[in-house]
C-alpha cells in the first residue's frame, strides 16, 4: 500500500511516498517558500532502481498549488512513480500539537480538524500550517484514508508530577497550561529500535533527539515516556540551534521591564536568535564545530553548555527511571556529530556511561543502529538514525 507522508508548515511542505509493506521510499521532496518570492519544489524519486531528481523554481502562492505540483510529479510519465493519485491509499499528516485529547494516531474527520484548530493557541507556529496541508490533501487525495499523527502523543503517558507546572490550578484546568513534549514520533521510533536491537523489551532508556530542535525523553521498562525536556511549547529544555531552552522565567520580566522589549520581541529572541546562534553567530552545529576545532572561544563555550545541559537531563532522567540501561543519540546532530557525543559522555562514569572514542568517530553517520560504548561501560550507548516518516507509516498501518 502506497502511503504519502505530509509535514506541512506555514510556508513549506515536506512529503514522502512510502511502500507500507517494504518500508521503501519511492519519492520524497520539499515545497519551499510557499507564498513567498523564490518558491521552489524539490522532488527525488526511485525510478527503475535509480534516483532521479527534479528541482524547479516556480511561483507557488498557496499550499494547494504546491500539493498539485507534487501530485503532477508523482504521476509524471518520465519521473513519476505512480500512475494515478487514487493509488495512494493512505495519507499521514504530522501534527505538532494534539493536546490532551488527541493522544493516538487518529483518522481525520471534520471533528478532528476542529479539535486541531482549537489547539492553535498552544501551537500558533505549527498547527495552522498542518491544517492547511490537511485541507488541501483531503481534497486532492479524496479516496485515501487521512490519518493525523501527533508529536505530543508519545509523551501523554507522563504522570502529573512530571507534566504539571507549580502555578495556580486554574491555568491547567481551564487553559491546558502544562508540559506536553514534542518530537514524540522520533523518540518512539528510536526507542523501539533500541529495544529491538538490544533484544530487550524492558529497557530503562533515555532517547536524545538532537537536531536544530532538540529534546530528550525518559522511557521506562514498559516503553512509556515518563518525562521529556520540552514543555508547553518546543522552546523549553535543551539548548538548540536558535532556541534558548531552559531559562529563568524572570529573564522575560527583565527584558520587558528594564530593557523595554515587547512580548513579541522577546518571543523572537528566545525562539529565533538564541541557542547556538546567540552564543556563536551560527545556528548550524557543523559551522560551530568547525569554529570549535579552530579554538574559537565562543564555540568552545557553546559546545560545553550544549553538552552540559544534556548531561544534567541524563542525571535527572536516570533518577526518574531509577536506573539506566541505555542512551540513544539520534537526529542530525545526534547521528552525525561525534564531538557532541564525546562531550556528553565525558565524566559520566558514575552513571555507568563510558564512551569508546574510536568507535564514536568511526561509526559516525550510521545507516542502522550502532553501539559506541567502551567494553566496560555498564550503559549501552547507541546511535540510531531516526525515521519519523516510517514511524508514521507504521502508525497508519496499525490503525487502518
Amino acid at each position: 500500500m502506497e502511503i504519502l507522508i505530509i509535514n506541512s508548515g506555514s510556508s513549506s511542505l515536506k512529503y514522502q511516498l512510502i511502500d507500507s509493506k517494504t518500508g521503501v521510499s519511492h519519492a520524497r521532496g520539499l515545497v519551499d517558500r510557499i507564498g513567498i518570492d523564490g518558491s521552489t519544489i524539490k522532488y527525488i524519486a526511485l525510478k527503475n532502481g535509480k534516483e532521479v531528481e527534479v528541482k524547479r523554481e516556480v511561483a507557488i502562492p498557496t499550499h494547494e498549488v504546491g500539493m498539485n505540483l507534487v501530485a503532477e510529479l508523482l504521476t509524471d510519465k518520465e519521473v513519476g512513480v505512480i500512475s494515478n493519485p487514487s493509488e495512494i491509499k493512505g495519507v499521514g499528516h504530522r501534527v505538532v500539537h494534539g493536546g490532551e485529547t488527541l493522544v493516538q494516531p487518529t483518522v481525520i474527520t471534520d471533528e478532528v480538524v476542529s479539535k486541531i484548530e482549537q489547539l492553535i493557541p498552544l501551537s500558533p507556529l505549527h498547527n495552522p500550517g498542518h491544517l492547511e496541508g490537511i485541507r488541501v490533501a483531503r481534497k486532492l487525495f479524496s479516496n485515501a484514508t487521512h490519518v493525523a499523527v501527533f508529536d505530543t502523543a508519545f509523551h501523554q503517558t507522563m504522570p502529573a508530577k512530571a507534566f504539571r507546572y507549580a502555578i495556580p490550578n486554574e491555568y491547567y484546568e481551564k487553559h491546558g497550561v502544562r508540559a506536553y513534549g514534542f518530537h514524540g514520533t522520533s523518540h518512539k521510533y528510536v526507542d523501539a529500535q533500541a529495544r529491538k536491537y538490544l533484544n530487550n523489551p524492558h529497557l530503562k532508556n533515555i532517547t536524545i533527539h538532537l537536531g536544530n530542535g532538540a529534546s530528550m525523553a525518559a522511557v521506562n521498562v514498559e516503553g512509556h515516556c515518563v518525562d521529556t525536556s520540552m514543555g508547553l511549547t518546543p522552546l523549553d529544555g535543551l539548548i538548540m540551534g536558535t532556541r534558548c531552552g531552559l531559562i529563568d522565567a524572570s529573564v522575560v520580566f527583565f527584558l520587558n521591564e528594564e530593557l523595554g522589549l515587547s512580548n513579541e520581541e522577546i518571543k523572537t529572541i528566545f525562539n529565533k536568535k538564541s541557542g547556538m546562534l546567540g552564543l556563536t553567530g551560527n545556528s548550524d552545529a557543523r559551522d560551530v564545530s568547525a569554529k570549535y576545532h579552530k579554538g574559537d572561544v565562543e564555540a568552545i563555550l557553546c559546545y560545553e553548555m550544549y553538552a552540559y545541559r544534556i548531561q544534567k537531563f541524563i542525571g535527572a532522567y536516570t533518577a526518574a527511571l531509577n536506573g539506566l540501561d541505555s542512551i540513544v543519540f539520534t537526529a542530525g546532530v545526534g547521528e552525525n556529530d561525534a564531538l557532541t557525543r564525546s562531550l556528553v559522555c565525558k565524566n559520566m562514569e558514575f552513571f555507568g556511561i563510558k564512551l569508546d572514542e574510536e568507535k564514536n568517530v568511526s561509526r559516525n553517520h550510521p545507516t542502522e543502529p550502532v553501539e559506541i560504548q567502551a567494553t566496560d561501560s555498564r550503559v549501552k550507548i547507541l546511535v540510531i538514525p531516526t525515521n519519523e516518516e516510517l514511524q508514521i507509516v507504521n502508525e497508519i498501518v496499525n490503525l487502518v
